[in-house]
């Protein structure tokens, strides 16, 4: 496959490709290209979709960046202060780093960038501040409309983020932005906003949104329902799997089906070998294998996606089956990544410094106890009881009185 079909194979959009041909087949260079991420949520398996497009990248010679975006992720609503973010950029750091190599991907000529390591300077300070001249309010709002988390009051901070994004194609130098079809509106702020900065516009490459778990929506980090985290376990992954949304025959809006298509079937013919001491891909015949038992057919196995909808939409593929053999392909990808984090110390206290756990803050209140109706009833039948019994005794005691006086006369 030639160079600018494998690295535009699989994305849902492409704007500006012929700067890509340009690069690869006129000028004869390597395509400069950047992805980048907001390290919030813990990643989670939605995060094999792009690491599958960065080998692709990388097999026909692309230059990587990898942006970390730490002011991002602060900017974003402010989902966790700066200190804490800090921890984050580099927990993302390194389980890309583990995703990528779980699946043999060579991550020597890939760079990792940390957003504030140059969105600081004084040079991308004077940036914002005359793209934030031409950029309307309206225009801002509506590029990060399906990115910046949208709430009743917005933070001035949410229109700040796309005109960053925007900019930072220029401040890394590159040729092309990837990212996911949801980018769209901020790719198309940057495409017609640098240019009248005097610069130059760039190639945008989108990878579609894999469905999330649960019916409708992407996998996303903030709904733990719809998602399969990185260090999740066999047990917990193949119930995950087990209670996905998978109508009978229905192919349109299937989670389980798009992970197949985007991450199974792409990662199982990714290869390399190696040739004058250096990592070279190489495309493997891969496919997508349910082991099903013979009582109900035997195994099955498919190396086309469309050969997988044409079975599931005719329910020649049932979703149990489906099911079964998607959480065995997720736990086989997940394995090396569970076995390095299991295996180091540092990789878990770094974890735990990411995402610590929440603070339960102690009631000094004491709490009031609260009682049942039966408790109360012989309560207060006791207290009945007390009262009859002093009662008894008033009258008693003035009876001896009584007495006492007639004996004295």
């Amino acid at each position: 496959m030639d160079p600018v079909s494998l690295i535009t194979q699989n994305l849902q959009e492409v704007l500006n490709g012929q700067i890509i041909k340009d690069v690869i087949e006129v000028q004869k260079r390597p395509l400069q290209i950047y992805w980048g991420t907001a390290p919030t949520g813990r990643p989670h398996c939605g995060y094999f979709v792009p690491m599958t497009k960065l080998a692709h990248f990388l097999q026909t010679g692309c230059h990587v960046k990898i942006l970390l975006a730490d002011l991002h992720a602060f900017l974003d609503n402010m989902k966790a202060p700066l200190d804490l973010v800090a921890y984050r950029a580099k927990y993302y750091e390194r389980i890309v780093k583990s995703i990528l190599t779980s699946i043999g991907v060579p991550i020597d000529k890939l760079d990792f960038v940390i957003g504030s390591s140059y969105q600081l300077s004084e040079k991308y300070t004077m940036d914002i501040f005359r793209l934030s001249s031409l950029v309307t309010q309206n225009d801002a709002r509506r590029a990060g409309a399906d990115v910046v988390k949208q709430v009743e009051s917005p933070l001035l901070s949410g229109l700040i983020y796309p005109l960053m994004q925007a900019l930072d194609e220029q401040h890394l130098d590159v040729d092309a932005q990837f990212g996911g079809v949801d980018q769209r509106k901020i790719f198309v702020l940057a495409e017609e906003y640098l240019p009248q900065l005097g610069y130059k516009k760039r190639a945008h490459l989108m990878n579609p949104m894999v469905p999330g778990l649960t019916q409708g929506g992407k996998m996303s980090s903030s709904d733990p329902n719809s998602k399969i985290d990185l260090l999740d376990d066999e047990k917990t992954v193949k119930k995950k799997v087990a209670s996905a949304f998978c109508a009978p025959g229905v192919v349109e809006e299937n989670g389980l089906i798009a992970f197949v298509e985007y991450v199974i079937l792409p990662i199982s013919k990714l290869g390399t070998t190696v040739v004058d001491g250096e990592s070279v891909f190489i495309e493997k015949s891969g496919s997508f294998k349910i082991n099903r038992d013979e009582k109900w057919g035997g195994p099955l196995e498919y190396s086309t996606i469309d050969q997988l909808k044409e079975d599931y939409a005719g329910e020649k593929l049932s979703p149990q089956d489906l099911k079964q053999g998607l959480a065995d392909a997720i736990n086989q990808l997940l394995a090396p990544i569970r076995a390095e984090f299991l295996a180091d110390t540092s990789f878990k206290e770094l974890e735990l410094k990411a995402y610590p756990p929440p603070v339960v803050a102690k009631s000094t209140k004491k709490k009031e106890k609260v009682l049942g109706s039966k408790y109360l009833e012989a309560m207060e039948a006791k207290k009945k009881r007390e009262a009859e019994k002093a009662a008894a005794a008033s009258v008693d005691a003035v009876a001896d009185k009584v007495d006492e006086t007639k004996i004295s006369k």
